[in-house]
């Protein structure tokens, strides 16, 4: 599968089974921490369909003029796999094995901030290479330290333009239908900031731990609400006997 531009021609080629896969290691203990608290709260509010992916640290992969390139996102979004997922577990190759991710995620580097590189020589920059070699519609350089997110969307001239936050300072990604935003506080003994989804109507999805914590606070205020009703009842009962004993002091048997 082939496409033309006046610089370059790109091939959606598997990746070679011989092909050595670069192994760095990530620029920080946060970064992990943060690509599995994405997927988590997706994968629990049911907002992840079977054949999506959401690759963090993966190799995607393309070949550009006939040499291989590949780039491992800090996370990605891909909708839909159309083969088998053991046939990915290794790389991935846009449109031979699926679709183009639709949000590419990068943690603002410590050293080189090739985040922002639109270096089109081989090897590409990461820029360019999410902007015009594989047309990612969304793409953000999150900074951990800051709580900075800068969130692209790929415009009609197959351009990236910075968007603007709404009102409560998140971005709308249309092809999950979901907001992504900054929130900061506590996970996994993390205390910082971390990204986020909120739907359509402004609800926060959950963690597990989340979940746990609500689940424990609802099942605590219907203890409350028995333990209400149970002291309302109790009152009743003694109001009764003592409107009893009343009219029996004054010679009256009640009835019943």
């Amino acid at each position: 599968m082939l496409a033309s531009s006046p610089t370059y021609t790109i091939a959606w080629e598997k990746l070679p089974d011989d092909f050595v896969l670069p192994d760095d290691p990530v620029d920080n203990i946060n970064q992990p921490a943060l690509a599995a608290a994405l997927t988590a709260s997706l994968q629990l509010a049911g907002k992840l369909p079977e054949k999506a992916l959401t690759p963090t640290n993966y190799g995607i992969c393309v070949t550009i003029n006939g040499k291989i390139v590949v780039k491992a996102p800090d996370w990605a979004y891909i909708p839909q796999i159309t083969v088998a997922r053991q046939d990915v577990i290794r790389s991935y190759t846009p449109q031979l094995q699926g679709e183009i991710p639709a949000l590419v995620l990068e943690f603002l580097s410590d050293t080189d901030g090739g985040e922002y590189s639109v270096k089109e020589t081989y090897p590409p920059g990461k820029f360019f290479f999410y902007e015009q070699i594989l047309q990612v519609p969304n793409y953000g350089i999150f900074d951990l330290e800051t709580g900075t997110l800068e969130q692209y969307r790929l415009g009609e001239a197959r351009r990236y333009c910075l968007e603007s936050a709404n009102e409560q300072g998140r971005f709308w990604i249309p092809e999950m239908q979901l907001f992504l935003g900054v929130w900061q506080g506590e996970r996994e003994n993390r205390q910082g900031y971390w990204l986020r989804w909120w739907d359509e109507q402004g609800n926060l999805l959950l963690w597990g731990t989340e979940r746990v914590e609500q689940e424990r606070q609802r099942a605590e205020q219907e203890r409350q609400r028995a333990e209400q009703e149970r002291q309302r009842a109790e009152q009743e009962h003694q109001r009764a006997e003592r409107l009893v004993a009343q009219l029996r002091a004054a010679g009256i048997e009640p009835e019943g």
